[in-house]
């Protein structure tokens, strides 16, 4: 049996840190510092959150689909999973995720961190759909 616990827990914190950054605008006790950090932890928890996800669908792909070649990286697992009808998106669209995870590996200012929090509302969106596929469970 697969423990989805760290995705789990990965993915409602990154909801809940968007959350918090959208929220940001409308408190005017924060400062510019304040936003901007609020900001870089969206970015972080959606690199935490995406690293997590991959590796837990490898998990899935061995363990559930029986596949007995997965690759070790995001972006053949995530074809493969596109192969299997997990995702309710797009494999292109999982593939603009995992080149916005590369993109912000060292850079969270300007239009990369910019791209990142304009994604994460899909993002989140279809890693609940991806969690729901794969422990048949409703998200919460």
């Amino acid at each position: 049996m697969i423990d989805y616990g760290n995705f789990q827990k990965s993915l409602k914190h990154l909801e809940l840190q968007l959350a918090n950054y959208k929220q940001a605008e409308n408190r005017p006790e924060l400062t510019d510092l304040d936003r901007e950090g609020i900001a870089e932890s969206v970015i972080q928890r959606f690199e935490t959150c995406y690293d997590t996800l991959w590796k837990q669908l490898k998990r899935y792909l061995i363990v559930e689909s029986g596949l007995p070649d997965v690759p070790n990286s995001p972006k053949p697992i995530l074809k493969l999973a596109g192969q299997n009808d997990l995702f309710t998106s797009s494999v292109e669209q999982w593939l603009k995720y995992a080149d916005a995870r590369t993109s912000t590996a060292h850079d969270y200012s300007g239009e990369k961190a910019t791209e990142t929090l304009l994604i994460a509302d899909n993002f989140i969106a279809d890693a609940i759909a991806l969690y729901e596929t794969m422990t048949g469970a409703t998200w919460k």
